[in-house]
Order: C-alpha cells, then structure tokens, then sequence
C-alpha cells in the first residue's frame, strides 16, 4: 500500500488538470523535509539557458589566427559546404574581435551578430568556456577514444540533452539543476519556489524533492475555472469557480483521494503565491524588453527569449515575499538543429540570444526595490552538442564538444576558459573526420563550479556530479566565490 501511494505521488505530477500548465505536485517537495543544507542570508541564483538543437559553435566563437582562420575558411567555404562561414575581422558583416585577457596566442573572435554579448565580455560580466561536453572520463585526444569511456549515445537529440541535464541517456528522472534544489531548499521558507523552469518541463530542474516549477510570459500559470480571479471563472460565475475549487480541493477520507486534493490545494495557493509576489511587467515593474533588430532584414520583431528572462527577473524582484534565498531558473530558445538554411537562421539565433543576454543584463542592474544585483545572478548556456565542421550542403550536423557563454556580475569575465580546439577535420581534437570535437572540460566540471558558487560542499558536488571524481581539476575558475 505504501509503494503504491508514492508510486501515485511521482505519478500525479506529470498530469496536467483543467487547462493548468504546472504539474499538481509543484510542492511534493513539502512532503518531506530538504536536505539539511542552509546557506547565508544572501541571494543567489543560476538561469540554465539552453539552446535546443545544438548550436554551431564553430560559428559563434572563432579563432582568428591565421593558420586556423585558413582552415575554416577552406573547409566552409566550399562549394559543399554551402559558404557557411562567415567574413574575417574587418570585412563588411565581420566577426567581432574579442578582447581576451588570454587569447591562448590565436586571437578570437564571435558571430557578428553576438554584439551585445561582446558587450557584456569587455565589461568583464561575460567569459567563455571554450569547448564543453559530455564525459565520463578525460579523453586527450583521438586515439585515445578507443581506451576511454565515452558518453552513450552520442548525437542523439533527446539522449545528449538528457546527458547534459541528467548525465544519462533519455528517460533520466532527475537533473543536477533538481539535485542543486534539493539540497538548497531548506534555504527558501517556500520550497516548490526554488526550481522554476520558464520554458516548459525540464529534467534539468527534478530531483529527488525539488520539482519544476513551471510558468510562462504571464507568470504563475492557474487551474482554469477555479474563480481566484474575475477572468478565471466556471462560465462567467465566481460562485462557480470556487464550488469548483472546493470539488478538486477539499479534505477527503480515502487517503488516495485525500492526497490528490492535498497537491490540487497547494498549485491552487502557490499560484496565488507566486501571482502575488511576482513584481507587474511594464512601466510599473521589469520594463518590457525592447524589440531585437533581425540581422537578416533589419526588422524589428518581438524577442520571446527576451521575455523569459522578463519573467526570471518578476520572480527573482518577488524573492522576500516568496522567501527565497536561492533559486535555479530554465530558460530556453529553439531552432538550433541547423542542418539547412545555417547562414540566416544561426545569425538570427545569436542576434536573439546576445539581446537577452544584455537585456536580463541591463534589468538586474537596477532592479526596483533591490538595485544593481548582477554579483547574484549568474547565467549560462548549454546545448546538447556542438556541430560537426562539415556541411552537409546547407547547415552542419550533430557534433559533441562546444564553446558556451557564462555571464554576470559573480563572473571572471573577459576571458576563455579551457584550450580552444585545434581547427581541422582529422585533428587530435576531432572524434571523427567531420570535425566534431572531444570536450576539453566536462559537464560536471562545468556544473560543479557552478555549485561551488551557489554555496554547496565538495561532498555535495561529488553526489551531484557522477563523474567529477574523475577530474583533476574540479573548478574551472570561471566564477568569483563568496
């Protein structure tokens, strides 16, 4: 009987009742008591950015030294490869050079659409991780790939997004940004506000307790009909809504019962919860972002990647009301699976990202009620894989290792971390003759110092992060502690 009501429990949260967007069991986590692990009196929060589909990054950060841009331009701009590569430094529509601290001898450069990411860079909120990925273990070099564990399945969509969220192939129940939650909770007198995912359900945010906590552009998603609000009623009648509410949420004797209207009571109060604490979008609140400028037209247009990092920013200026110390958020943008029509849509997706990026950037800075708290926000990026230096005519296709974006005021910015690839396809950084990369660091690496900033333990670190122990070098150095 006992089996059978948990088994219930971790059931009835994936179920979707009435219209409501977040899972019933929001606050399962209130179920059991968090892990004893109790920060300060400060706030801190991570925003897992992720770009689905795996992002070319071979056409986003770009080593400019000569011989290697001679490589890149060989292999992409063939008339195979479609002339995907973009122009050098200086030239009309030209990469954008990047002032590094340690250029590692080769000069770099970005996508030059990623203008205001650049700007974030040189203000030193912004740095670089220069090739990350999957591992079990550290692979050197090619050769060594066939002594070496290697991650399964590897370019897969749905299996290198659950290894980079859950460190196992598809059908992972928990992620790392779950387990930070678990063990971060006790800090937050409410505990289901301590993972919150505004792009949908993640396996990155679900732990052992801890639970995504789902909202969209409008904020805290309610049970429709329930009458909490004028506009959310059973036909037009109040009376209704609450009768309704009262059938899905009141006391029952069969324990079965009695706990689905005990998850139904607690999405319908932390709804109002979040609802409430949440500061208003607009003048009044966070200002609405500006539109982004489409770098293939011109055009403005609305940015929704943008407004994500609109809603983070309502929740985290709500954060005394929902006593919350620290949080883990998810954000996300697709379109990143570019086997076709690379040259436009990539330099649309880095236009989009580099404006929110300076758009959450610029509104952290002077939060209504609390300031400049960029030092407490840490945002970055993450993608199931990079993509291979080929072409397959119009685009690239699934590769492994890629360079991702860390940004804010905690980071050591203006800088890369971890050796750049050497340019070629059958180089020893290549794991086939396409150009997919090894990862010089892994995800766990990357995610551990992450963790360490956030305030959680070694031991802690080793339980989240299978594979850290691995490593020799457990901090990429990235981020500024304390």
């Amino acid at each position: 009987m006992n089996q059978s009501r948990r088994a219930f429990l971790r059931t009835s949260s994936s179920l979707s009742f009435m219209g409501v967007a977040a899972p019933f069991g929001i606050n399962l986590a209130t179920l059991a008591a968090a892990s004893a692990q109790t920060a300060g009196t400060d706030y801190k929060a991570l925003v897992c950015l992720y770009f689905f589909g795996g992002n070319d990054s071979a056409n986003s950060v770009l080593p400019t030294d000569a011989t290697s841009w001679a490589e890149y331009t060989r292999i992409r701009t063939t008339a195979e490869a479609g002339n995907i590569a973009l122009p050098a430094v200086g030239q009309p529509g030209g990469v954008l050079p990047l002032n590094a601290i340690n250029n590692q001898g080769r000069g770099f450069a970005l996508h030059p659409a990623l203008r205001d990411f650049q700007t974030l860079f040189d203000a030193g909120r912004g740095a670089i991780l220069s090739n990350v990925g999957p591992l079990i273990e550290p692979i050197a070099n090619r050769t060594e790939m066939n002594t070496k564990r290697r991650p399964p399945k590897l370019f897969s969509h749905n299996d290198q997004t659950s290894m980079w969220q859950a460190f196992a192939p598809e059908g992972a129940r928990q992620g790392w940004g779950g387990r930070m939650g678990d063990l971060l909770m006790a800090s937050n007198s409410k505990a289901m506000f301590t993972c919150i995912s505004a792009s949908g359900n993640t396996v990155f945010l679900s732990g052992n307790q801890a639970l995504a906590y789902q909202v969209n552009g409008g904020g805290a998603v309610a049970i429709g009909g329930v009458g909490t609000t004028a506009n959310n009623t059973v036909y037009g009648s109040m009376a209704g809504g609450a009768a309704l509410r009262n059938l899905i949420s009141s006391d029952r004797a069969h324990f079965l019962e009695k706990d689905h209207s005990a998850i139904v009571k607690r999405s319908i109060d932390a709804q109002v919860d979040l609802a409430t604490a949440m500061l208003p979008a607009g003048p009044t609140g966070i200002p609405n972002p500006p539109q982004y400028t489409n770098p293939n037209n011109g055009n403005l247009a609305n940015n929704g990647l943008a407004q994500q990092f609109q809603t983070v920013a309502r929740i985290i200026a709500g954060r005394s009301a929902l006593g919350t110390r620290r949080q883990v958020f998810f954000v996300g943008i697709g379109g990143f699976d570019t086997h076709d029509f690379q040259r436009n849509n990539h330099a649309d997706l880095m236009a989009r990202i580099g404006h929110a990026l300076k758009y959450f950037d610029d509104t952290l800075a002077a939060m209504p009620g609390l300031g400049d708290i960029r030092n407490q926000v840490t945002v970055f990026s993450s993608s199931e894989f990079g993509r291979t230096y080929t072409s397959n005519g119009d685009g690239t296709d699934h590769g492994w290792g890629a360079s991702h974006f860390v940004t804010g005021g905690a980071v050591i910015g203006r800088d890369l971390y971890g050796r750049f690839p050497t340019i070629g396809l059958t180089t020893p950084d290549s794991a086939s003759g396409s150009g997919a990369w090894i990862p010089v660091h892994s995800v766990d690496q990357y995610g551990a110092t992450l963790g360490r900033w956030m305030g959680l333990s070694e031991t802690q670190l080793n339980d989240i992060f299978p594979n850290l122990r691995n490593f020799t070098q457990r901090d990429l150095g990235f981020m500024r502690l304390g």
